[in-house]
């Protein structure tokens, strides 16, 4: 592939053939040259009739993993094989708004930050939008971060070799937020739009689902992060109730 490509946009593909022609339609329809590398993480589904639709895109690399390797795994290979300068992350199920990478671009060359977020808003399983966003602060510190993490994956816009240097590890765990915290605590602040340019897809069957599965989840990657038990309790806890909080805005607003 010839063309220039100033964003890599990273997809990793797992039982998503129902949704997964909107993620990629909004991701190819953002006016800033682009690849999107979708991941195929063994999929069981009919994954690959849906690829056939862009397989005359140049822009569309299609790959396909030996065996399931998890999401985390599956978007670490594709930042690996990444030709822009700046890495996306967009999941299947998810989608974007017009104009947001470019918003994104222009953010992150005013700031000269490495990383950059949006606002979202929660969408039904079915895809039906609900009006209820998510908002973030137009500045994310390590400290704030550690108190609430406000950045949602399928929003990031990072610097390749950022990304490359904090791969997702601990899929155990929140393996995203263990990698904004690594690049925030190195970086120092990350930049937000603070509008809805994510339709973010909820859903029982994900990994944040389960409540109490979710909990352990944060804690270890509070753990996985350098802090000790105590430490790890106590900044949870403080997770928990901006948690809490954050969904009684998005719904009370609306």
């Amino acid at each position: 592939m010839g063309q220039e490509v100033t964003v890599s946009v990273i997809m990793p593909a797992y039982q998503c053939e129902k949704t997964i022609r909107q993620a990629i339609d909004s991701a190819l329809a953002q006016e800033v040259p682009l690849e999107l590398i979708v991941v195929n993480d063994q999929s069981p589904d009919d994954l690959d009739t849906v690829m056939t639709r862009y397989a005359s895109d140049e822009r569309v690399r299609y790959i396909k993993n030996t065996k399931n390797l998890g999401a985390a795994a599956s978007r670490n290979l594709g930042v690996e094989l990444a030709r822009g300068g700046y890495v996306a992350f967009l999941d299947a199920d998810d989608w974007w708004a017009e104009g947001k990478l470019a918003r994104q671009l222009a953010a992150l060359e005013q700031t000269k930050s490495v990383l950059c977020s949006t606002g979202r808003e929660l969408v039904t399983p079915e895809g039906q939008l609900t009006g209820r966003v998510i908002g973030v602060r137009e500045k994310i510190t390590y400290r704030s971060l550690l108190l609430h993490n406000c950045i949602n994956c399928s929003s990031v816009l990072v610097r390749t070799e950022v990304a490359r240097e904090f791969p997702m590890q601990h899929e155990d765990s929140h393996e995203d937020y263990i990698t904004w915290l690594g690049i925030l605590k190195k970086y120092g602040h990350a930049v937000a739009i603070n509008e809805p340019l994510l339709k973010y897809r909820l859903s029982s069957g994900g990994k944040s689902g389960d409540k109490l599965k979710s909990a352990r989840m944060t804690y270890w990657a509070y753990r996985y992060a350098g802090f000790g038990p105590l430490s790890a309790a106590g900044l949870f806890c403080a997770y928990a109730v901006n948690g809490v909080l954050k969904y009684a805005r998005a719904y009370l607003k609306h």
